[in-house]
């Protein structure tokens, strides 16, 4: 029986084959390399004839004195994106079900997507050219009397120009899941309430909200999980050296140790560190969510 459903099937399955594939190759497969955290490895013995050290690597790096400094900005800067991040697609999407002329809803879908299609490396050119001693925000600055600022050159900056950046960028793209489950809602339930009297504020916190409210939860959770990790690439291509105080996080941290200098095993092990954490992170938000019974992601 069930080999006669997977020969019905069988083209289904084949494309199913190749992303399976992929996640087996790359993302399950690439597991074993995790064994180099425990070992002091050599690219010339191999994993197999390394030395084997234990935790070693683990101990170094929480009694590192970069290790608080780290681990303080990548949740600091997570923080600052779960507080002013995380609403704004929920706000946007709200505010574009709320339109009835379709074709302006369109047109302010569309450009609000439009950033996310634009590589890292195109933004950061944006911000440095934006926010340099000439740029235009210094210019604007001058024309009205102020004094420019060295904006990647101050740290208290830094975490500011990230979050307004990642905001920009990433908000209608996430706003997008939002719209799906906000069309999934009964379109009566909104006719009902106008019949009693409720206005569009009243519609949307007592019924679009709660009807997006298992969404949201599954994507806080999730959220809740990357608390440990951070953009690597803008950060990387950003900070400088006087913004290394607010800006280094954990991903910067083993790029510089793990790649740049060379120490596989200590670079492993800081990101074996980080998933753990998230893991736990993950583990215990959603036995918070199922005790208080929001949805939950198990």
């Amino acid at each position: 029986m069930v080999w006669k459903q997977i020969k019905e099937s069988r083209y289904l399955y084949v494309l199913f084959a190749l992303p399976l594939l992929y996640f087996v190759i790359f993302k399950y497969g690439a597991m074993f390399g995790l064994l180099i955290a425990f070992q002091d490895y050599d690219v010339f013995k191999g994993i197999w004839h390394s030395r084997f050290i234990g935790l070693e690597h683990f101990r170094e790096f929480v009694t590192d004195a970069y290790f608080w400094k780290v681990v303080r900005n990548t949740i600091v800067i997570n923080l600052y994106m779960l507080l002013f991040y995380f609403p704004m697609p929920i706000i946007l999407a709200l505010m574009i079900n709320e339109v009835r002329l379709t074709y302006f809803k369109k047109v302010v879908q569309s450009i609000s997507y439009l950033p996310h299609f634009l590589s890292t490396v195109v933004v950061c050119g944006m911000l440095v050219n934006l926010l340099s001693t000439d740029g235009m925000i210094n210019q604007i600055i001058a024309a009205f009397g102020g004094t420019k600022i060295s904006f990647f050159m101050k740290p208290e900056w830094f975490r500011f120009i990230y979050v307004i950046s990642e905001i920009w960028q990433k908000v209608g793209w996430g706003s997008i899941i939002y719209l799906a489950a906000l069309s999934g809602i009964d379109p009566h339930l909104y006719e009902a309430s106008r019949m009693d009297g409720a206005n569009r504020f009243k519609q949307i916190w007592h019924i679009s909200l709660p009807g997006i409210a298992p969404v949201i939860s599954i994507l806080f959770l999730l959220t809740l999980g990357e608390l440990l990790s951070v953009g690597f690439e803008k950060i990387l291509l950003l900070y400088t050296g006087p913004t290394y105080e607010t800006a280094d996080v954990i991903s910067t941290y083993i790029y510089r140790r793990g790649l740049i200098g060379a120490d596989f095993s200590y670079g492993t092990a800081v990101g074996l560190f980080q998933s753990v954490l998230a893991l736990f992170l993950v583990y215990g938000a959603n036995r918070g969510a199922r005790k208080l019974g929001s949805t939950s992601l198990w």
